[in-house]
Parts: structure tokens; sequence; C-alpha cells
């Protein structure tokens, strides 16, 4: 069964980067329910154990997807939020694994300080472009989802192995699946014109988070 899940994931992830290269929104906003749906199922058939915050955190990034398939600002809030408690079910799930007393203080500061960083720079390029209500709750989301790497980049510096390199991985794309929406969805004059890039990073990101979890 898990096998069956992720070839779903596969093929529903490949029609919805075919539709958001064509900007194709009716095929992209049919196709977008099922890519976390399916790879929430390979993860439930493959997990020994199942671990309920992982389960949590793909069932939140689900919400977060299909809230964001309307139009309008609030149906954008509502996504994030749903998104924001998704990264908050991450970091659980990370901290479980994560040896702080292996970790020098010196990459906690370095690391935390290099995401704020993006984040204030990016936020500095974007304001002109964004609603004045959304500029800072959209920046707050941004550092969360920062945390969340850094969560993972933790794990991977107390326990370096293959599957905590995925998880990091993983969770960087996520991060830059982020910035690129805002761009996309919020700054005309930006290099990126389609959900494209936003829906490739964010299906490898998760998928490798998940990879990375069992």
């Amino acid at each position: 069964m898990r096998l069956i899940f992720l070839g779903l994931f596969i093929i529903f992830v490949g029609i919805h980067l075919y539709a958001s290269a064509k900007q194709d929104k009716p095929l992209r906003n049919r196709t977008k329910p099922f890519l976390l749906l399916s790879l929430l199922g390979f993860y439930l058939f493959s997990a020994e154990p199942v671990v309920a915050v992982v389960v949590l955190a793909l069932l939140f990034s689900w919400l977060g997807d299909v809230l964001l398939i309307p139009k309008g600002n609030k149906w954008f809030t509502a996504g994030g939020i749903a998104f924001m408690i998704s990264h908050a079910f991450f970091i659980a799930a990370y901290g479980r694994e994560i040896e702080f007393d292996r970790i020098e203080t010196g990459w906690i500061l370095l690391l935390s300080a290099f995401f704020i960083t993006v984040v204030a720079i990016l936020f500095s390029r974007l304001k002109p472009h964004l609603p004045e209500k959304l500029f800072y709750p959209m920046a707050f989301y941004l550092l969360l989802n920062g945390a969340m790497n850094c969560f993972a980049l933790f794990r991977l510096i107390s326990d370096p192995s293959p599957r905590t390199a995925l998880t990091a991985v993983g969770a960087i794309l996520f991060f830059i699946s982020d910035c690129s929406l805002f761009f996309v969805r919020f700054h005309k004059e930006s290099r990126l014109k389609t959900h494209f890039p936003v829906m490739l990073t964010y299906s490898l990101g998760e998928l490798l988070i998940v990879l990375g979890l069992l």
C-alpha cells in the first residue's frame, strides 16, 4: 500500500506541476487537495511507529493547501494559520530526536540569525507590494517556517545521518517555496510568474521531510 500511495503522490504532483506551468487554474485546484493526502497515506503505511505529531503536521499542511485554493486575503490568512500549526507540529516532531547538549550555542545563534536576516531582507523587498494588514502576520509566519528549519538543522547537527539530512533539505525547500509564493502572489514585477517553482519546491520538500522522519 505504501508504494501505491507514493505512486499516487508522484502522479498527482506531476499533473499539478503541469497545470502550474500551463497556468491551468481549474486543474491546479482539482489536484491540489490530493497531494498531501497521498503523502499522508504513504507515511501511515510506512512509519513504524506512526508518530501523531507528524500525522498532524501533514494534516494541517493539507488543510493549508485546501484553504489557499479560493481567492481572497481572508482565505490566504486562513491557509497561513493552518501552515503555522503544521510548522509547530513539525518542530515538535524534530524536537523528539534532538540532543541539544550535542549542539554548540554558536550554531543555534548563527542559524537563528541567518533566518531572521533572510526574512528581514525579503520583507523589505515585499513591503511595497503587500497589503498593510498582512505584512506583520506574513513576516511572523515566515519566521516560524525559519524556526522549523532551525530545528530540522539542529536535528541534523545532533545526529548527522542520511535521514536527518533528507529532512533538513526538505525543510529548506519548504522555506524556499513559501518565499517564492509571496513573490508570485504579491510582487507583480517579480520574475516568478507561475506557481510551478512554488509547488515543485513544496512537494519535494514535504516528501523529503517525510522520508527523513520514517
